[in-house]
């Protein structure tokens, strides 16, 4: 447990977004009201929109990137920035990784915080109730949680979900990040299968779905081709638990218990 440095503990909140005018500010105001929140850092990734401006003026730390590099990247923009940031002698920074569409419910992110600051948990993960409008068949949902069980053991209810709360260790024990789309179920893997401890946290949140028309049908095709991809390239290198060395957390698991794939420490 972390309880001695938890009220000296400081979270910085890392919102990739692109094209996001619309709902970047709400977003940004929101996540300043977390508490131990002290950073609000908006990672405009090749925006051609005035997102950069509106996050700017709600209060937010701004970087750019001048041409779209994708999720992964602007999400190690913007924990680099973060640790350029972090005061040399006081703990690194958490990392709370949000969405730029959750406009004023992304406040409703500070349960994900207490479980990392108190050391319950190395990374915990937003569970949101159903989304109105939701146009997806859970294809992508379903490739990516039989993924994470068949290498973890684990059964998450959300695997895609990026609102997530972790350490600095904790982050780079996931780094370098899986490209696009396939982000958050390689950084699961690679959290369980590096002996880390993972939770999900229930939140009520509301974004943007991607809609049953062409354009959310070719979003849902290069979400699945990514997190195959992700996925595949973990299958290649060996990255598992093997069924042998897991503990039976797995059988237990619900959201709000923690998780921990490996029975004993990797390396015994």
């Amino acid at each position: 447990m972390r309880q001695a440095g938890a009220r000296s503990q400081r979270v910085a909140v890392v919102i990739p977004a692109k094209d996001e005018v619309d709902r970047i500010a709400g977003t940004v105001r929101a996540a300043r009201a977390i508490p131990h929140v002290d950073l609000v850092l908006v990672v405009d990734d090749g925006s051609e929109d005035d997102t950069q401006h509106a996050a700017r003026a709600a209060g937010a730390v701004v970087v750019r990137h001048s041409v779209n590099r994708g999720k992964a990247s602007a999400m190690e923009t913007g924990a680099s920035v973060v640790a350029m940031r972090d005061v040399e002698g006081r703990p690194p920074r958490l990392l709370l990784f949000l969405d730029a569409d959750l406009g004023e419910t992304a406040v409703a992110t500070a349960p994900l915080v207490p479980p990392v600051l108190e050391g319950r948990a190395d990374c915990s993960i937003a569970v949101l109730p159903p989304q109105p409008g939701a146009g997806g068949r859970g294809i992508v949902t379903g490739l990516a949680r039989r993924s994470i069980a068949r290498a973890t053991g684990w059964n998450p209810t959300q695997p895609l979900s990026g609102q997530r709360c972790l350490t600095r260790a904790a982050f780079e024990a996931a780094s370098p990040l899986s490209r696009g789309w396939g982000v958050e179920t390689g950084m699961t893997i690679d959290l369980l299968v590096a002996g880390l401890t993972v939770m999900e946290v229930p939140c009520d949140l509301r974004h943007r779905p991607s809609r049953n028309d062409l354009a959310g049908q070719l979003h849902r095709g290069a979400q699945y081709r990514d997190v195959a991809l992700a996925v595949n390239t973990r299958r290649l290198r060996g990255v598992r638990v093997p069924a042998s060395r897991r503990g039976d957390d797995a059988a237990r698991q619900k959201p709000g218990r923690p998780y921990r794939a490996w029975a004993t420490s990797p390396e015994g």
